[in-house]
């Protein structure tokens, strides 16, 4: 471990001098190097570390001992490691291990397991493990409820080794549970059992019987029982803090990252191909950015760990940039602002690793099976003018050639970032980062099919558990309690593609359970099954001579050799230390994955994608377009960059195919509605009008006064303007929704511009302040295409489970009756749905994936699927009906709503309307129908005194938008009680603001200034001379 010093003269002095200091401070065994050895005598075998000796004893159950961690050649350091654990086990006492994130920690406790042959229980915790997790559960079996021991007490009483991951995820005061198990070896359990000590059991049973003992429900607690805590240093790293009482019962270790000698040598090993000078430079840059110097800067640890897996793809391409390599790594310029960024090109400069030239360009030549290895492929790759064959991890359906698809266009940037995907994915899982609508799914979608991989999508949402991630609880049709595994452990054990969308939402303390299973490709779940990656499966399958059905009994099972993860995610919001974890991407997650951005795509790319997906565009509006788009893009004030979201690739898409079925269209029109200018801040808007008149896109003028706005249904077709649509013939009529309508120019405007999305097939979203009439509007467009409605209202407890299904208890079974959602997509109904703002966003961004791919997974295991060749054969899917629509109402963002920003998390999924109040005249002939006894001349001044309040309302001089609602009622009173004033009636409305003085101050002057005399205080009032 250290090498021996030659040197001369002074030199010798000093070296001896430092010898003897660092042998004080490192005791004798700090120089000493140790080795691992095994045993054999008659007597059983004895694993030697060192001088320190291990007696083995035969497992019960062979297993559950790790197969396959232990390396023939290993470093020092980690002999070091393990000699230290042996001796903390030789004293009973209980270890944790700590250090940065990444697998090492893990490795070595189950290295140690192995030499050992102790059997395991795995724990990873997270921020929903409760008390019950670790200690007992309740189980339901024939009608009776049972307590089933759980990972900590099955370890205490059957003497095997209890490792703990993740204690910093864990809540506070849920391990305290374990204080009196690590300490004294005693645990009261829930069905009255208590745990005790061998040494206090042993005494006992020399004075009572075993019998007696079993009466009194005393369980001994196994000499061989010990934990291993793994965990991270908080505060270094985010997490809760270790509880003193707990810390103060474990031996801790600090396992930093191996020395860079011994990683320098692993890494030679693994790429013999590249040149030393570039394996020690990534190495030093490596080793720099995981300096305390780097952390005090704000960078995050550099994923060391993912070196390996990095060289074996440099290895195979030796022509890559080392940069490139790193940026998959350490995507420092998406997750580091300027500074940030700045101090990692000085280090990467100073490691002659920066490299300013464009990344060799790359493209994938073709895809076919491999004859020998089955689950794999060769891709053969143009790198950098040089082609270059490698094998693959590939799925089981059909291989398809690259550029094959007629729904995948490919531009220059999206075949290198498929390239650079397929290297990553020949050794590690991915992880794409873009932002919203610039098509990762779609290129994840080609990635799969051209690998013929199935996809199995799971969309992660804010306040999803850990269960949800991999077992959920449900009862059998007897009532029995079960665990029913989630698509994320069927897809490993099929070989799918699992597509982690929305990995930017979710918790870390949930995603830390599945670091296993990305790390390692294992994984322990909440009923005692465990998946075994598969050359370890095999190895144990030789080991214990036992057949598949066996293993299976004992719930083992593999995990598919092919089995990958593609996890999807927007940029980190960089500079934001808000709570909702903007800045996901930390030390953690970068050692779980290979990270590739998804880059805009360039005007010449786009317009190149526009034109292949919509065929007709008028070429000449499209470039308007891209010239407004991609000038906002290139600006850097918020502003125009929040603008520039709301016009992603898919918005602009959607644009256009709309463009080539009406080209008279205006495009301003089309920009105004995928913004939602309507309800933009002032200033945001003008920046939009002015970016609009730079790029001369105009707004036609207005001919709503000369077209016709009429509605008639004629010969089972419906018109609206100038659109016609067929009318729907159902097959049940009471859930056609009737409504009294009175039909207006504006409205009707809406409607025929909801009718043109609606017959493009889009689902559709209605924004706007309350009572402008979006119920009314959606309802008489379903009642006039005569389409039957399911309705949802959305609140803020809305939860995922409950979008989809309704629990109801029957016969002491819990059934699951299908919500109005599930019922649309069955039947082929419109699904409105209400007050969407109101629900939290992270649990509305469900409905992403159902609109997107047709696809859901539901809370009862069901699963819902757009293709119906897909469904034949597989149990459990609900085929989506070919009418199946969403129509989504919402009010508009920002005060006085109090709702979430529902349009700035999913708007451009939908195509948007802004639904407004009627214009003066509109309005006036609305409300003669609404009170035809009414004067005119009074309605005349209630139009003209809430336009006056309205536009105030957008000014913010006043807060509450007075809209066509409350007009209504005040004419409907009106019309009933003609004999009532004015004024007396128009408090109806404005009683709400009697007693905010500023407030009524304003509303009086204006209703005065249009003749409507309310609260004439005695001081107002100024009587004429005579």
């Amino acid at each position: 471990m250290h090498s021996q010093i030659f040197c001369s003269g002074s030199a010798v002095v000093a070296a001896r001098r430092m010898r003897r200091i660092l042998g004080s401070v490192l005791g004798r065994e700090g120089w000493r190097n140790h080795e691992v050895r095994l045993i054999n005598t008659n007597s059983g075998d004895t694993v030697k570390i060192g001088e320190l000796s291990y007696k083995i004893k035969t497992p019960r159950n062979p297993e559950l001992v790790p197969v396959k961690h232990f390396s023939d050649s290993l470093p020092q350091t980690v002999v070091q490691h393990l000699r230290w654990i042996m001796q903390k086990d030789l004293l009973g006492q209980d270890v944790f291990l700590i250090g940065p994130p990444g697998p090492l920690r893990r490795s070595i406790a189950m290295q140690y397991l192995e030499l050992t042959k102790r059997e395991v229980e795995y724990v990873s915790l997270s921020r929903d493990t409760t008390e019950t997790d670790l200690k007992q559960r309740r189980e339901i079996r024939s009608g009776t409820a049972f307590y089933i021991d759980q990972c900590a007490v099955r370890a205490a009483v059957l003497g095997r080794v209890l490792v703990l991951e993740g204690l910093e995820k864990a809540e506070r005061n849920v391990l305290p549970v374990l204080n009196n198990l690590l300490e004294n070896r005693e645990m009261q359990l829930e069905d009255g059992r208590f745990l005790m000590s061998s040494e206090r059991y042993d005494k006992l049973l020399q004075e009572h019987t075993k019998e007696e003992m079993d009466a009194w429900k005393i369980v001994r607690v196994s000499e061989d029982f010990r934990v291993i805590a793994l965990g991270l240093p908080v505060p270094k790293y985010k997490g809760n803090p270790l509880d003193p009482p707990l810390r103060s019962r474990f031996q801790a270790r600090d396992v930093y990252y191996l020395p860079f000698k011994d990683q320098l040598e692993l890494l030679y090993t693994v790429g013999p191909n590249v040149a030393a000078e570039r394996v020690s430079q990534l190495l030093s840059l490596a080793t720099t950015l995981c300096s305390q110097e780097s952390s005090s800067l704000g960078l995050p640890d550099f994923p060391v760990d993912n070196l390996l897996p990095a060289l074996h793809v440099l290895n195979a391409f030796p022509m890559l940039s080392s940069q490139q390599l790193v940026q998959r790594l350490y995507p420092y310029k998406s997750i580091l602002g300027k500074e940030g960024r700045n101090a990692v090109e000085g280090v990467l400069s100073r490691f002659e690793i920066l490299d300013a030239r464009q990344p060799a360009p790359s493209s994938i030549l073709s895809v076919s099976r491999t004859k020998d290895a089955e689950g794999h492929a060769d891709v053969a790759l143009s790198v950098a003018d040089k082609d270059v064959t490698f094998q693959v991890p590939a799925g089981m359906k059909d291989l398809r050639s690259p550029n094959s698809s007629s729904t995948f266009i490919s531009t220059p940037s999206h075949s290198q970032l498929m390239a650079d995907m397929m290297q990553s994915h020949m050794v590690k899982d991915i992880c794409l980062i873009g932002a919203k609508g610039c098509g990762k799914s779609v290129i994840a979608k080609e990635f799969a099919e051209m690998l013929g991989y199935s996809i199995e999508p799971v969309m992660l949402y804010q306040d999803m558990t850990a269960r949800d991630l991999l077992q959920q609880r449900c009862t059998l049709p007897n009532g029995d309690t079960a665990w029913r595994p989630s698509p994320l452990v069927t897809a490993a054990m099929e070989g799918k593609l699992l597509l982690l969308d929305g990995i930017h939402r979710v918790n870390l303390g949930t995603l830390a359970v599945l670091s296993r299973l990305l790390h390692d490709r294992e994984l322990d779940l909440y009923d005692g099954t465990r998946l075994l990656r598969w050359d370890r499966y095999q190895e144990l399958k030789e080991q214990l001579e036992l057949s598949d059905q066996q293993l299976q009994e004992r719930s083992v099972f593999p995990i598919h050799p092919s089995f990958r993860v593609l996890a999807l995610a927007e940029p980190p919001v960089l500079g934001s230390s808000s709570s909702r974890g903007q800045q996901w991407l930390g030390p953690e997650l970068l050692t779980m994955f290979l990270y590739h951005t998804v880059t805009p795509l360039s005007r010449e790319e786009e317009m190149h994608l526009i034109q292949g997906l919509t065929l007709n565009v008028p070429k000449e509006a499209a470039e308007q377009l891209l010239h407004l788009t991609h000038s906002l893009r290139q600006m850097n004030d918020p502003t125009a960059q929040s603008l520039a979201s709301s016009l992603s690739t898919r918005q602009l898409l959607r644009i256009c195919r709309r463009l080539s079925q009406y080209p008279e269209e205006s495009i301003a029109h089309a920009v105004n509605k995928a913004c939602l200018s309507r309800f933009l801040p002032s200033l945001a808007r003008a920046s939009l009008d002015k970016n609009l008149a730079n790029c001369s896109i105009q707004e036609t003028p207005d001919a709503e006064h000369t077209r016709d706005h009429s509605c008639s249904v004629k010969d089972g077709v419906l018109t609206i303007g100038s659109v016609s649509a067929p009318v729907y013939v159902p097959t049940e009529k009471m859930k056609i929704p009737d409504v009294l309508f009175y039909d207006n120019p504006q409205h009707m405007m809406v409607m025929e511009d909801m009718l043109k999305d609606f017959l493009l097939g889009e689902h559709l979203l209605l924004v706007g302040n309350q009572g402008v009439g979006k119920n009314k509007i959606v309802d008489r467009f379903l009642h006039l295409l005569n389409r039957p409605r399911e309705y949802l209202q959305l609140h803020r407890d809305t939860t995922v489970q409950s979008l989809t299904l309704q629990p109801s208890v029957r016969d002491g079974i819990i059934m699951y009756e299908d919500s109005p959602l599930v019922k649309a997509v069955k039947q082929g109904n419109i699904l409105v749905i209400d007050e969407a703002d109101k629900a939290p966003t992270n649990v509305t961004c469900i409905l992403k994936t159902l609109v997107e791919s047709g696809e859901m997974i539901l809370a009862d295991g069901r699963r819902i699927i757009s293709d119906a060749r897909e469904a034949e054969g597989r149990p459990n899917t609900i085929v989506m009906h070919p009418d199946f629509r969403m129509l989504v109402l919402a009010n508009r963002p920002g005060f006085p709503f109090l709702g979430n920003d529902f349009f700035g998390s999913l708007g451009d999924i939908f195509s948007c309307h802004a639904v407004d109040n009627p214009k003066p005249q509109a309005e006036l002939a609305m409300l003669k129908q609404y009170g035809p006894d009414v004067p005119e001349a009074t309605l005349q001044k209630l139009v003209s005194a809430f336009g006056d309040l309205r536009s105030m309302a957008d000014q913010g001089t006043i807060t509450y938008p007075y809209s066509t609602r409350e007009v209504v009622n005040i004419v409907k009173h009106l019309q009933r009680f003609p004999g009532e004033g004015l004024a007396n009636v128009v408090r109806n409305v404005f009683d709400f603001d009697s007693y905010n003085k500023d407030t009524r101050d304003v509303l009086i002057e204006a209703l005065h200034k249009h003749g409507i005399p309310i609260g004439a205080n005695p001081s107002s009032v100024k009587l004429a001379k005579e």
